[in-house]
């Protein structure tokens, strides 16, 4: 079998490598398993993104490589993103701040904001906006937006020898796992990582975009479809003469964006963590250091082709040997480290595959349902004309067009219309998800304005919030980009796995749901790091199997 990126990129980097990739690889150390109860050297957090609870159900019993190691630790089947907006920059900004996005301010990947200096108002969740010509396409990374201090800000105020590294396959994973005060942050960008302006690029990180080029400059016959893929091999027609179903991720030399959406991706981000993590010898020093890991072509896989083809199971397939690697390269360098993988949503596959499935119900949005179309009806019936709302992920927004006398009207019409629409199941407004209870009680028993409590934040929530209804996508056109999505109220989307791992502890299982949120408070007290204010949503998981607790 062809070396896996991760070890290839690895070699190049000089790092230690996998056992058995490389003849003169050393072996991976045999240091007696270190108790629960001394605080680990390195925190490894990754995310991967789209990995939904689904998925990890559905592939759990093929994995052979990293996974399968993860799956030796505490397994938490059901952890939840529990809030309404389940997209990437709100999942992640849960993860390390071990807070809900009413907390956060990351309601979603964009939010409207009329004050702006942008022309078009919309702001990305780590833009700065203030930059002038800044746009969606073209813009300055900030985490500014991020309201509150992430795990390793944390480690670092408690001890200021803690490094605190981020590498992600998106900038947003990066900035929201990482936060405001990072040693080291990377994200890939089109076709290299990259890092904030003016900072300077270690060798080893240069090294890594040498090797990557490489990997590029080469053509990528298609990958080798395992047995246990073979049953998803199965095209489906979209229209206009596009299928999906069937990839096997061949690219032609010099293909920048076929590499970008292909498990590559996730290997040359692993590789270059690795490269790091020896770089800079994190793990090995008297304070705990925190790296976290942003895998993204889950997500962009899932987008591109849906979950249930032959794509989605070779990402995974392919993500399960990258990890395995990525381990195997961290024994080697002899680190005591602990691990926690999740995902920042999860996701629901293209409605004519589903339709073929047992799901009937799963249909495309009306192309009727967008601000023009709502804004005209609420208009005719209030005697307005003029543009009176803006939408943006799930939030529709009042414009400044309306004059303030007629706000309240608008807003109450709106509601009107769009639950008169057939695929809609609620709507909130803003003062009634104000109004609500707190976020309470399991995740999984929560009611729809609850989930939508958990990822509102005045001033950049909309004036209202709108549910679809389950298995309906809001893609309404699957042949001019993305053919599946996530972001619902509802738990395909919602819900993730939460794994942890340290060697020599004593695995378990635990099924019922826990939160993401909780995932920080663990690894502080993992860490034996106070957490003190502002005090995490999240709480402490006891990783210990027995009697005795890792939570203090």
């Amino acid at each position: 079998m062809k070396k896996s990126l991760v070890s290839m990129v690895a070699l190049a980097l000089g790092a230690a490598a996998a056992p058995g990739i490389a003849q003169d690889s050393p072996p991976a150390t045999t240091a007696p398993a270190p108790a629960m109860a001394t605080a680990p050297k390195l925190l490894v957090v990754i995310s991967v993104d789209q990995f939904s609870a689904d998925l990890f159900a559905e592939y759990r019993n093929h994995f052979t490589g990293g996974f399968a190691r993860l799956l030796d630790g505490a397994v938490f089947p059901s952890g939840y993103q529990s809030h309404a907006s389940t997209v990437t920059c709100t999942g992640h900004s849960t993860i390390l701040t071990g807070m809900r996005p009413m907390h956060t301010g990351i309601i979603a990947n964009d939010w409207i904001d009329f004050s702006s200096p942008l022309d078009d108002k919309e702001i990305y969740c780590v833009e700065d906006e203030s930059v002038p010509g800044s746009t969606n396409d073209k813009y300055t990374v900030s985490p500014d937006h991020l309201m509150v201090p992430t795990l390793g800000e944390r480690m670092k105020a408690a001890d200021p020898a803690t490094r605190v590294v981020s590498v992600a396959g998106k900038d947003r994973s990066a900035v929201l796992m990482g936060g405001h005060k990072v040693d080291e942050m990377w994200w890939w960008d089109r076709d290299s990582f990259v890092t904030y302006a003016g900072r300077a690029t270690p060798p080893v990180v240069a090294r890594a975009n040498k090797a990557v080029a490489a990997e590029i400059a080469r053509p990528q016959p298609p990958l080798e479809l395992p047995d246990f893929c073979r049953a998803k091999d199965r095209a489906i027609p979209l229209g206009e003469g596009k299928t999906v179903g069937t990839g096997r991720f061949a690219r032609a030399a010099g293909d920048v964006s076929g590499f970008g959406n292909s498990p590559a991706k996730d290997g040359a981000t692993l590789a270059l963590a690795a490269g790091l993590i020896q770089a800079m010898k994190l793990g090995q020093g008297p304070q705990t250091d925190i790296i976290d890991i942003g895998a993204s072509a889950t997500d962009h896989v899932g987008h591109k082709y849906g979950t249930e083809g032959t794509e989605m199971c070779l990402q995974l397939a392919s993500l399960d040997r990258d990890l395995g690697d990525f381990f195997a390269q961290l024994d080697a360098m002899g680190i005591d480290y602990a691990v926690a993988l999740t995902a920042d949503h999860g996701g629901n596959d293209l409605p004519e595959r589903q339709r073929e499935q047992a799901m009937p119900m799963a249909e495309r949005l009306a192309k009727s349902f967008n601000p023009d179309t709502i804004g005209k009806a609420v208009g005719a019936t209030l005697g307005l004309s003029g543009k009176l709302l803006a939408y943006s992920s799930g939030n529709f927004y009042v414009t400044p067009d309306v004059p303030a006398a007629k706000k309240q009207a608008v807003i109450a019409e709106t509601k009107k219309v769009l639950l008169a629409q057939p695929q809609v199941a609620a709507v909130f407004t803003g003062a009634e998800i104000a109004a609500s209870p707190d976020p309470a009680g399991p995740a999984d028993t929560w009611p729809l304005i609850m989930r939508a409590k958990a990822s509102y934040y005045p001033g950049r929530s909309g004036d209202l919030v709108v549910a679809l209804k389950p298995l309906v996508t809001p893609i309404s056109d699957p042949t001019r980009g993305s053919v599946a999505t996530h972001g619902s109220f509802w738990d395909y989307d919602r819900r993730v796995p939460i794994l942890f791992w340290r060697k020599g502890m004593t695995g378990f299982e635990q099924p019922h749901a826990i939160e993401t949120v909780d995932i920080a408070p663990t690894l502080a007290a993992l860490a034996h790091v106070a957490t003190g204010a502002p005090k995490m949503d999240g709480r402490c998981l006891d990783l210990d199997a027995g009697p005795g607790s890792t939570c203090r």
